[in-house]
Parts: C-alpha cells; sequence; structure tokens
C-alpha cells in the first residue's frame, strides 16, 4: 500500500470519528433541550381553569366552627379558613364532615396545600346521573391514588361539578376526565404552602 493510501485510509477514519463524535454530541445536545424544555413547559404552563382573584385574607385563620366566609366565589378558592383541613378522599352527603356549619374553613386549608376539589351538586341531577357523577369523581381520584384530591358535597353550585384550586375554578355540567386530569395537573400544588400534606 503506498504512503498516499495509507495518509487517505487515516484521514477517512479520523473524518468517520469526527462525524460519530458530532452525532453523538449532537444528540446528546438535543436530548438536554429537550429535557429542558420539557421541564420548563411543566413549570410555567399557565393553570388551567377560570382565575378568581385571590381574596386579600387568605392566609388568615379564624376559631373553627366560626364562619370564614363571606367568599368571592361559589366554591370558595381562597379566603380566611381554619387551621385544620380535611383528609383527601371523597365525601358523601351523610358523613360527619359535610355536616360541620362551615366545612369550607377546613377544606380552603386543603387547597393553600395545593390541593384540588371536586365539588359536585346532586339536587341538579336524578338519582343515576347523581350516582354516576360520584363513580365518574372516585374512578378519576383513584387514579391519581386521592393524592390531593377531595371530592365534596355542595348544594349552593350551580352546575353540577365545579373544581377548585387555589384561585382557580372550573365547572362542567358532567365530568370530562380529561379536562379534569388536566385542571388537576396544571393547578397541583400552585398554592402558598406546596409542600405540606
Amino acid at each position: 500500500m503506498s504512503k498516499k493510501s495509507v495518509r487517505e485510509a487515516r484521514r477517512e477514519r479520523r473524518r468517520k470519528k469526527a462525524r460519530k463524535n458530532q452525532l453523538i454530541w449532537g444528540g446528546i445536545g438535543i436530548g438536554v433541550l429537550i429535557v429542558i424544555g420539557f421541564i420548563g413547559w411543566t413549570v410555567f404552563r399557565p393553570a388551567a381553569g377560570e382565575a378568581v382573584p385571590i381574596m386579600a385574607n387568605a392566609g388568615d385563620h379564624v376559631q373553627p366552627g366560626s364562619d370564614p366566609g363571606p367568599f368571592n366565589s361559589n366554591p370558595p378558592t381562597s379566603g380566611r379558613h381554619y387551621a385544620q383541613e380535611y383528609d383527601a378522599g371523597f365525601y358523601e352527603e351523610s358523613d360527619p364532615e359535610v355536616q360541620n356549619d362551615f366545612p369550607e374553613g377546613y377544606l380552603l386549608h386543603n387547597l393553600e396545600h395545593g390541593y384540588t376539589i371536586f365539588w359536585y351538586n346532586c339536587d341538579l341531577l336524578d338519582e343515576a346521573g347523581c350516582s354516576n357523577l360520584k363513580s365518574d369523581i372516585i374512578g378519576v381520584m383513584n387514579d391519581l391514588n386521592n393524592f390531593k384530591v377531595i371530592g365534596f358535597p355542595r348544594s349552593s353550585i350551580e352546575s353540577p361539578l365545579v373544581m377548585t384550586s387555589w384561585g382557580r375554578m372550573l365547572a362542567m355540567e358532567a365530568l370530562n376526565v380529561d379536562q379534569a386530569r388536566d385542571f388537576i395537573s396544571r393547578n397541583r400544588n400552585r398554592a402558598p404552602e406546596p409542600n405540606a400534606p
């Protein structure tokens, strides 16, 4: 083999190695940009639902049993509340927590911790419709392992279902599972105390 052929073979190997390195580093760079873009999109994407102004007294605690209202929305999305909260889960009309005079005092504390609440009004539905709505809400909650979600009855709302998070609200005539999941994922922990349980 001539010297020229040996040199050309070495050059060709170096070019191949350089192309391979460019592809590897280019792929790593694109991967890093995708990860950064996804994190940025997740963190900085807008919250879901209608914005409700945060009340000036939203961080104030009041004594349990006292009226924490008035509120600027129904159901409330911020405001004075009790220093205790309710456990995550689904509540029926007959549950003792529902019988409290001002359950929103506890539930606002949950919202302050980054929860989402499914407020439902079975007075606007027939028996089958109510049963289906409850089952659908429980299904979404179970899919999320009941993490920072509550289902709670509220007969004063004007839609069969209203979802709330801190400063956000979404009313529905029937549960749209995709919309509900989107509301939860985009609003969970967007609250003053997101690291609280």
